[in-house]
């Protein structure tokens, strides 16, 4: 959990070294930045890409956050930022034909959601409408 400069309070949740490429994980943060959280969940849930599952797992995390460490209403929850960042590389070989080899890279990456939560700005109105 930290705070953010800005003055609206955030809640944030880290998920390191995912074993996924960035670009494909941006791909699923891209959908879901600035969407409240369940709707988010639910399309993650629905999700095809195997990698949505590490995603839902971290946006579940800040949503426990909020809740247990800040008392926020998870109704009024939504994702204000979601990136990703590069972690380490694993570099290995395949064998190719005529004894040559050839480099295979499997990357990781560090998932990051920020959650805000909406202050409802609606001020009750008392007495006739005029």
């Amino acid at each position: 959990m930290q705070k953010n400069k800005t003055d609206k309070d955030t809640v944030k949740a880290v998920n390191r070294n995912v074993r996924s490429g960035t670009r494909k994980v941006n791909l699923l943060l891209k959908n879901i930045r600035g969407k409240k959280v369940d709707i988010a969940i639910r399309n993650l849930s629905f999700a095809r890409q195997r990698i949505a599952y590490e995603i839902k797992k971290t946006v579940q995390s800040a949503v426990s956050n909020a809740e247990n460490n800040n008392q926020y209403d998870i109704d009024n929850l939504y994702v204000s930022e979601a990136y990703v960042g590069k972690s380490l590389v694993l570099k290995r070989f395949r064998p190719r034909a005529k004894g040559r080899a050839s480099g295979i890279k499997k990357p990781f990456s560090h998932i990051t959601i920020i959650l805000a939560e909406k202050k409802s700005q609606e001020k009750e109105m008392h007495g006739s409408k005029s």
